[in-house]
């Protein structure tokens, strides 16, 4: 038995950890259809937090910005200059209105996890971050596509000059990492950290209030308030994940929009 398990049951019961059974919702009414549950809601809610910030901020601009055309302002040159330039240079501002909406979107998501009521990462159901993935990589073939020509476009991604046999091998990897490994790793890479951070932020503050609340015991209260302490510090930790998650999600879609745009890339 560990250490949690031995100081629970001091008091007839054993500390249960949170695992996956965080992640199932039922439906939000009996009888009620199966995708409509907690995450599809607030997911719902979230793209309508997202349109109203961006009504607010950017529907009357004024010369002296106000309000919540400053902090939308911040947020757009913060995206445009460390998101979009450095990959599409003077396409940037075309592509700013996809860019600002992901990154917005996602982090709006993300921050869900610690707020009150929600208290959910929406982003931890894969669904949503493989729609949004393969909505990019879509976008990032078609871009390809019309750009550079059908067959250009999935010919150039091969080196010329090679021997014959290194063909048979190097072509199924490459096209393999390009089109399906690259938009898996797009999609696992936001999932794997949300749903890694809420199950972290689960544990600490379900050891919190079991050993302060539910069974408290004189061995069990320091760990109770160990809980407690790592759950605060390990909610800041996970805020600045949220956000890195949001940027990174958003400057790898600006790098495959790049990589359509130009084959040089």
């Amino acid at each position: 038995m560990n250490t949690l398990t031995v100081l629970a049951s001091s008091g007839g019961k054993e500390f249960e950890a949170p695992g996956p059974e965080l992640f199932d919702f039922p439906p939000l009414f009996a009888g009620g259809p199966a995708w409509l549950t907690k995450p599809t809601v607030f997911a719902v809610f979230g793209v309508l937090v997202v349109c109203v910030v961006a009504w607010s901020a950017f529907a009357s601009p004024k010369l002296v910005p106000r309000g919540m055309q400053n902090l939308g302002e911040v947020g757009y040159l913060f995206v445009r200059d460390q998101v979009a330039r450095p990959f599409l240079g003077k396409d940037s501002d075309r592509w700013m209105p996809l860019l600002l909406s992901l990154f917005f979107l996602i982090w709006t998501w993300n921050i869900m996890a610690v707020t009150p009521v929600v208290q959910f990462p929406i982003a931890s159901h894969i669904a949503f971050p493989i729609v949004l993935a393969l909505s990019v990589y879509a976008l990032k073939v078609y871009l390809g596509i019309k750009h550079q020509g059908f067959r250009r476009y999935f010919t150039d991604m091969i080196p010329k000059g090679l021997p014959l046999p290194v063909y048979f091998l190097l072509v199924p990897i490459e096209y393999l990492s390009t089109f399906v490994l690259a938009p898996f790793t797009h999609a696992v890479r936001l999932f794997a950290n949300m749903f890694a951070g809420h199950i972290i932020l689960a544990f600490f503050s379900a050891v919190g209030f079991w050993f302060l609340f539910e069974e408290p015991t004189i061995k069990g209260v320091p760990l109770g308030i160990a809980g407690v302490i790592m759950t605060i510090a390990m909610t800041g930790f996970e805020m600045f994940i949220q956000f890195l998650q949001a940027f990174l999600f958003a400057m790898l879609a600006a790098m495959y929009i790049s990589s359509g745009l130009h084959a040089d890339h």
